[in-house]
């Protein structure tokens, strides 16, 4: 291949709304090319990269047993409401009618897709375990697409589903996929940590992403120090130092003029952050409202606060909401309010004698105390962990990376098997639903994700792993000389 018969040309300069280094730099190279937004051509060089990430991922899902086939981007709606999620997942799902007035959607994932076959070809107990997968093109309607290929609307993955007998079995073929995700990405030249994650949509009892550390990540990781413990920050859990133990004192209303904040209650009653309680207020996408109740010095977690309250969405409660449960917009508290779920972080929980809102501008309460004054339906680890709290297992102080995720594992469990009947036959002859793992890379984002690891000044510096080309051979003497063109031809 020469140079100057390369479809696509390079770029002095980037876009001006290119941001992120990879895009910049991809842009130049000539490899990618954008069409619409969240959706790009790959020119001769990104898909000659992309294609050696893919082949790399082939070879390890390979070597542990995977057999590819491929599934359709257009699925029937029918098999997406019988798992449930057709009602569940928001507008990032598209939705389309075709000419036989049929409701279909494009494909964002293929659990509904990869159960309907194992309903359809798997009977017996003998069949099992299994595991399949295919590299694939998606869409999911994002709604700020960024970054190039980091985040797209149309892109590319692979996706492998096992299928076992028990938890057990499904607990082996998760650790095969960890270990070989590891090689994928150690292959492709990649720094990434792996980090416990929030299973979200996908559903099930267990998740871990592959984070590839970068400053332009859009996820942020919780890293003990130590090695002995990394998290999602939606997930991230940290030590909490154990309350002072104190008599409980009588509630006592004081005013509190111009303090709708909790830094300004603190300020003004002369208190830590500590021993004041933050009221947050959402509504679930059931309509019931949830009314979070976390120590001042806190920050709810919204990820774990719907995992908490059971809510599939939370939305930020308007002050009409806020007041229609007897609570006052900067002045809330848990003390007196109705129709309403109440959760209680863990910090308040034992915590005695803090600082609440009254329920009516310029007051708040002291001494409130959870059990006495005001109840709470559930009481949850709900507070996002930050940079400096102490790690959950080791109490060392915890970091805070940017990172981009490009892998996740699932143990899905039954959560798909029973929706849509997918079940085997024991030696006994007794039906028992598939257990299902389900596990994504996506090729297009380790591609970009590769470029925002290797560059400097002088653009990519591709690993020899997915490097386009190999060897450039390059004539000193020129064009002109027929002879070192010829030999290099």
């Amino acid at each position: 291949m020469r140079m100057a018969h390369l479809f696509g040309r390079t770029l002095r300069d980037a876009p001006g709304d290119a941001e992120l280094p990879s895009h910049k730099l991809m842009l130049r190279a000539g490899m990618v090319r954008p069409l619409g937004s969240g959706i790009y051509s790959l020119l001769p060089l990104g898909w000659r990269v992309v294609r050696k990430v893919e082949q790399v991922i082939r070879e390890e899902i390979d070597r542990i047993g995977g057999q590819e086939l491929l599934m359709p981007v257009v699925h029937p709606a029918d098999i997406w409401k019988e798992s449930g999620r057709y009602q569940v997942v928001g507008p990032e799902l598209t939705r389309f009618t075709d000419r036989g007035d049929r409701e279909m959607v494009l494909a964002m994932t293929h659990e509904e897709v990869v159960t309907d076959l194992a309903r359809q070809e798997i009977s017996s107990y003998r069949q099992l375990p299994m595991l399949v997968y295919h590299i694939q093109t998606k869409w999911r309607d994002e709604p700020r697409s960024r970054g190039g290929l980091i985040r797209v609307r149309e892109f590319t993955m692979k996706d492998s589903y096992t299928l076992d007998l028990d938890e057990a079995g499904l607990d082996v073929q998760y650790r095969n996929h960890w270990r070989a995700y590891e090689r994928i990405f150690r292959r492709c030249g990649l720094e990434f940590v792996v980090v416990g994650a929030d299973t979200g949509m996908m559903g099930g009892s267990a998740s871990h992403e592959f984070m590839a550390l970068s400053e332009h990540g859009e996820d942020i990781v919780l890293i003990c120090p130590t090695g002995d413990y990394a998290a999602n920050r939606e997930v991230a859990k940290f030590r909490r130092d154990a309350p002072a133990a104190e008599d409980l004192l009588p509630l006592e209303e004081v005013e509190t003029p111009n303090t709708p904040t909790i830094q300004a209650l603190a300020d003004f009653l002369g208190v830590p952050l500590s021993r004041t309680a933050k009221a947050v207020f959402f509504v679930g996408d059931s309509g019931r409202f949830v009314f979070a109740v976390i120590r001042g010095d806190l920050d709810v977690n919204e990820t774990k606060l719907r995992k908490a309250s059971g809510e599939s969405g939370l939305t930020p409660a308007t002050a009409e909401q806020i007041r229609a449960v007897g609570a006052e917009p900067g002045y809330g508290s848990p003390v007196g309010v109705h129709d309403c779920l109440v959760v209680a972080d863990e910090s308040v929980h034992d915590a005695p004698n803090l600082v609440a809102g009254a329920n009516k501008p310029g007051f708040h309460l002291k001494n409130a105390n959870l059990g006495r004054d005001w109840e709470a339906q559930t009481v949850a680890d709900i507070a996002s962990a930050e940079a400096g709290l102490q790690c959950p297992r080791c109490g060392a102080p915890l970091t805070a990376e940017r990172a981009i995720e490009v892998g996740n594992i699932f143990k899905l469990g039954t959560r798909y098997s029973k929706m849509l009947g997918a079940n085997y036959l024991d030696a006994d002859g007794q039906s028992h639903p598939i257990v299902m793992g389900s596990y994504g890379i996506g090729s297009g984002r380790v591609t970009a994700t590769i470029a925002e690891q290797h560059h400097d000044e002088k653009g990519i510096a591709w690993p020899a792993t997915v490097a386009p080309f190999h060897v450039a051979l390059l004539s000193i003497a020129g064009a002109n000389d027929t002879g070192a063109v010829e030999a290099c031809d």
